[in-house]
Order: C-alpha cells, then structure tokens, then sequence
C-alpha cells in the first residue's frame, strides 16, 4: 500500500548546519523532495543526499523566482504526484517572520497532511553568537521582535512609541534598508541616540560579521562599513554587553567600541 504524502515544513534556522534540530537532520536525510529558501546555507544543502530531488524557490527583496502562489501550488503538485515526504526547508523558524503559516493553511485547504518543525530563530542564534544576550537583569526585562521590511515602498507600520522602551531589546528583521526610518522614528519617540545597538551579517555562518556602534549612528555604520543582506539589527542596553561575553573573534574596532559603550551603560546606571 502506498504511503500518503506528507509535507513537513522545516526550520533551518539561522546557518550554522550544527544548530539543526535532530528531526531537521532526519527529514533531510529522508526525503523525497527539498523545496528550499534563499537563506538555507550550503552547508545545510549539502547534507542532503545526492539523490534527493531540490527545487530552489528563494526570493529577496524585489526579486522573487517563484511568487508565494506559485510556491504553494508547487507543494500541492509535488504531493499530487506520489512524493511521499516533502520537506519545506525554510530559513530560521517557519512561523516567525516567514510564510510557514499561509503555505501550512493552503496545505490544509487542499487536503494535504503536513506538519511543522521549528527551528532555531535568528533573533536568538545571531545574537548569541555575536555575544549579546536579549534580556540581563537590570539593562533587559523584554524582547520585541519586528520586521524592518515593508511593501511597496510604504513607511513601516509601527508603533513606535511602544518600541521606544529603554528597558526592552528591539530585534528588527529585514531592517537593513530601512535604517534611517527606524533610528529616527525611535529617537523621535524618546529612546536615547546613545542607545547601543548592533548590526550582525551572516549571523552564525563563518564569515558572520557585527558592528557595534548606537541608535544614533545605525544608520551611518551601516552604509560605510556596507553591511548587506542578511542582516539582523539589535538595539537596547544589552548590546553594551557584547565585549565580555563576546566568544567568537572580533575586531579591535570592535572591541573599542564595546568598551565606550560599556562604560555609558555603567555611568547612567
């Protein structure tokens, strides 16, 4: 008897292929199909077998190779078509900041079993591995997590007073073409120019690279240092802790930076 098909959506998280779950690697190893994103790192490709059918359907800002339409009605087809396991390898965690939950209700509405496997989210890999906790005693006591992305050039969509919380860590996905908006917006609303915040590109992958710097200079850092895609952007006191919990090689800017930014956190507290 022929088995059904299933579609497992998968969290590939953040790059590092070591920060796979165990279930992730399993379904890897055991599918019939890998239908991947942009953001899947080619370590984590290579863990596939070489057998195993792939079909990339990756999209970046102003450039999709396949629409979302055009990607769900490929899991159907794919299902249809007497794939038993198809894992949907997503970037970070399919249901935060993704569109692991539209492709999971589109499934659902054409009758296809699937099932959902979190995976580690950039807002905590690539922090942890820049050093930088998102909450401490005394300098943390929240997280927000927001996108920086918004369509068709419109003003993003924020409420920006909330966001303005000395005593909360702001994580921005997608954020790195919208600096300047988001450093304004948040000062306007009375978070500190001197604010430490940070940029982390490729986080967790071997050429991962940070800057330190404050809300006020984001912007600024961001451009001469070219900082691109993908990128995450971190602002709140917690930053100032980069330097000694740093555990990965950085950089004597980088490191001087901390410093300066250490020693504001210590005089305002």
């Amino acid at each position: 008897m022929n088995k059904p098909p299933h579609v497992y959506l998968v969290g590939a998280g953040p790059g590092d292929p070591e920060l796979l779950t165990v279930k992730a690697s399993r379904l890897l190893r055991e599918a019939d199909v890998v239908v991947y994103d942009r953001l899947v790192s080619a370590e984590i490709l290579t863990m596939i077998p070489s057998g195993t059918a792939k079909f990339y359907v990756g999209k970046a800002a102003g450039h999709h190779h396949m629409t979302q339409d055009e990607i769900n009605a490929l899991l159907v087809q794919l299902a249809r078509a007497g794939k038993t396991r198809i894992v949907r390898l997503k970037g970070g965690d399919p249901l935060i900041f993704d569109r692991g939950s539209e492709e999971a209700r589109y499934l659902h509405e054409q009758g296809i079993p699937f099932s959902i496997v979190p995976g580690i989210t950039s807002a905590s890999a690539c922090t942890t591995y820049a050093g930088i906790p998102l909450t401490h005693r005394g300098l943390a006591r929240s997280v927000r997590m927001v996108t920086g992305h918004c369509q068709k050039n419109r003003p993003l969509d924020l409420n920006w007073n909330s966001l303005a919380d000395p005593d909360t860590t702001l994580v921005v996905y997608m954020g790195l073409g919208h600096l300047q908006e988001i450093a304004t917006r948040l000062q306007h609303a009375g978070l500190s120019g001197g604010t430490p915040a940070a940029i982390i590109e490729n986080g967790t992958h071997s050429d991962q690279r940070r800057c330190l710097t404050t809300l006020a200079q984001l912007p600024e850092q961001a451009r001469v240092q070219v900082f691109t895609t993908p990128s995450l952007i971190v602002i709140g006191r917690v930053v100032a802790l980069a330097k000694e919990l740093e555990w990965r090689q950085t950089s004597d800017h980088e490191q001087a930076f901390a410093e300066i930014l250490g020693q504001s956190i210590q005089a305002e507290a």
